[in-house]
């Protein structure tokens, strides 16, 4: 796959299907005429859809005559912080003035008129529906970059829940857009078979960078293949079990010791980050980086042992989980208290509530 080269390669041979495609549009066409560049309206917000803008600008450079134009739609900035004080922008807001490129804001897509005309809407990260007023404005339709193996993880996580759901293969998949629905157009490119392979150590941040590049060379790939152009075919090929990837909700980061394993603690952990579980005074400790011990580190259990405790002689916060094994909880943040000082807090409340 194209995608799948190295740049230099993948460069050149983007470059001689280009010209391809053009003598192509050249015969083809009534007017003797190649296809005509593409002015692409690009909705994005992140950093995983940042990655895909680059790749059109790199390729507009790169390839001349397939893109004439782009400009950045994007979300406003959010309230953010203690009492909702400080305006977080959009990632993609810096990232398209950098490449200076014209940017519009819109929370809504209600009353909203695109200030250029365009063939080609891209939406990636966006988390906003593209409405068919919008979208049939379009000569070609529009095309997103999704991060799963579809038609599996349709929604808006789908890379915290493959970390979740202990995947061992995930993937990209470039779709059109569907005119009413999430997630449901036609897959014009997909990873390979099995897919992409996840790490057992791997995190969701460092996932996402991974399906980022991959996603943004395969948009491209697409582009510079015109497979956007009617009739569209279907290159999907995952026939397994799916699931849903609703959004990450803050009851996803919650840790039960007593119910879960350590291989699902951990996978909470790498998929989300801060975790947090229930203290026994009823308070919630922010773990933001946990372990689990080796059998051959020599911390046995004592007889009516809670789940979490505080280890006098390692002076270690531990925990055990449902099956057996012990972790250690490295950083936390208690209430109340300084970021990343929770253990210490957490060793008082124990030693307190051990009097009682």
């Amino acid at each position: 796959m194209l995608w799948s080269l190295p740049t230099p390669l993948r460069s050149l041979l983007a470059t001689t299907a280009l010209l391809r495609n053009q003598a192509r549009g050249l015969s083809a066409s009534s007017g003797s005429r190649a296809e005509d560049p593409l002015r692409i309206l690009f909705c994005g917000s992140d950093r995983f859809s940042i990655a895909s803008l680059d790749a059109l600008v790199h390729t507009k450079h790169r390839c001349p005559g397939l893109i004439e134009d782009i400009h950045v739609a994007h979300r406003p900035a959010k309230p953010t912080g203690r009492g909702l004080k400080t305006l977080k922008e959009v990632p993609i807001r810096a990232a398209a003035s950098a490449l200076s490129l014209p940017t519009h804001t819109l929370d809504t897509f209600t009353g909203w008129t695109p200030p250029s005309p365009y063939n080609l809407i891209i939406a990636v990260s966006f988390g906003l529906l593209v409405p068919p007023r919008i979208l049939s404005q379009a000569r070609h339709g529009g095309l997103n970059v999704h991060p799963s193996l579809l038609p599996d993880l349709r929604g808006s996580a789908p890379i915290e829940h493959a970390v979740l759901q202990q995947r061992p293969y995930t993937g990209v998949s470039v779709q059109t857009l569907h005119p009413r629905r999430f997630d449901e157009g036609v897959v014009l490119a997909q990873t390979p078979a099995p897919g992409l392979a996840i790490a057992a150590d791997e995190t969701a941040d460092v996932l996402k960078e991974r399906l980022a590049r991959a996603g943004a060379q395969m948009l491209v790939h697409v582009l510079v293949e015109r497979r956007f152009v009617e009739p569209v075919h279907s290159a999907a090929w995952y026939a397994g079990a799916t699931t849903y990837a609703p959004k990450i909700t803050k009851q996803d980061r919650f840790v039960a010791f007593e119910t879960m394993t350590m291989a699902r603690v951990l996978a909470v952990q790498r998929a989300l980050g801060d975790t947090w579980c229930l203290l026994p005074n009823g308070e919630r400790l922010v773990m933001h980086e946990i372990g689990a011990l080796d059998s051959a580190d020599g911390v046995a259990m004592e007889h009516g042992q809670a789940a979490l405790w505080y280890h006098e002689t390692r002076r270690e916060l531990l925990f055990r989980t449902a099956c057996g094994r012990i972790g250690i909880v490295k950083s936390s943040t208690y209430p109340g208290g300084k970021a990343g000082k929770g253990n210490a807090k957490v060793e008082k409340m124990l030693r307190v509530q051990a009097k009682l």
